[in-house]
């Protein structure tokens, strides 16, 4: 096996392996491993508080190579209401569908073409007797990261004004309900027809 592959050794399927069965693997990978995740924790978006706990199947049907896997850690998150730190459990279950080739389509187009033809039909190209993982689950942790992250639901976020947390308490700064942008569509009046 050549170097790089041992180091994401797990990430990786030989095709030989799916041949005839299903492939089943449960294993931990490090988020470092990962490039864009390894970026975002560079950038203090995310700290990984556990490495991904990661269960696959795998299976052939037809030209097509299935993977159906769960992914599990811990994360700390800044919450977009009060930025401080908080801990939260991330879970994903996903799909992803490999294929060689695009049968009738290899004589027509060039292999840039078809590479963007499978992508937008939610397939990832490869190439040789080896599947790589690491991008396609890559994009499952990326998108299971929450939109909004909230240490709480009922977070009060930080005052507009001085930038006091008011989750401890109110800071006695005057907000008046009309400061925000949206505030001057309050009397807006439309003629219904």
């Amino acid at each position: 096996m050549s170097r790089p592959h041992q180091k994401i050794k797990n990430l990786i399927l030989h095709v030989e392996q799916l041949k005839d069965k299903e492939f089943h693997h449960e294993f931990e990978e490090s988020p470092q491993v990962f490039p864009i995740i390894n970026e975002m924790e560079k950038k203090q978006e995310c700290e990984f508080l556990k490495p991904l706990k990661i269960r696959l199947k795998a299976f052939r049907v037809r030209e097509l190579y299935e993977v159906q896997g769960t992914l599990r850690t811990s994360i700390r998150l800044p919450c977009s209401r009060c930025l401080k730190d908080f801990d939260t459990p991330m879970a994903s279950d996903f799909e992803l569908t490999y294929t060689k080739e695009m049968p009738g389509l290899m004589d027509v187009f060039d292999e840039e073409e078809i590479e963007v033809r499978v992508e937008e039909i939610g397939m990832i190209y490869f190439k040789g007797e080896e599947i790589n993982l690491q991008q396609g689950i890559q994009e499952q942790v990326v998108m299971a990261f929450p939109l909004q992250p909230l240490c709480d639901e009922n977070c009060k976020g930080l005052c507009p004004n001085c930038g006091s947390d008011l989750n401890q308490g109110d800071c006695g700064c005057k907000r008046e309900p009309g400061s925000n942008k949206f505030a001057v569509l309050k009397n807006l009046k439309l003629d219904k027809k």
